[in-house]
């Protein structure tokens, strides 16, 4: 996670749960211990392949995020944004932002 105290516009960078745990609520549970511990955050923000229908399905079904820009070779940023992206740990040519506004 990357935390802002200043500007509270915090990103999820990283949030996996072991295949073997899916389906039991763990990633829903966490997500919101999260959240509760960031209280005063007003945006969340995080990215996943455009491939991941589970990820996409969480974020935006489970956890209110909503999808607000999709990365690929024709992207206005082009090779810039991809970079940013690589340096997180993501290193998919194509995918989502999503952002979840808290207040």
């Amino acid at each position: 996670m990357n935390i802002n105290t200043d500007s509270q516009y915090n990103s999820l960078d990283l949030f996996f749960i072991y295949p073997e745990n899916h389906n039991k609520g763990l990633g829903l549970a966490t997500w919101k211990a999260i959240e509760a511990a960031y209280p005063d955050t007003k945006v969340w923000t995080t990215v996943t392949p455009y491939f991941e229908k589970r990820n996409i399905n969480f974020y935006v079904n489970k956890c209110g995020f909503h999808i607000v820009e999709f990365f690929n070779k024709h992207h206005i940023d082009g090779d810039s944004v991809v970079q940013d992206i690589d340096d997180s740990g993501i290193n998919e040519e194509d995918f989502f932002r999503f952002e979840k506004i808290m207040k």
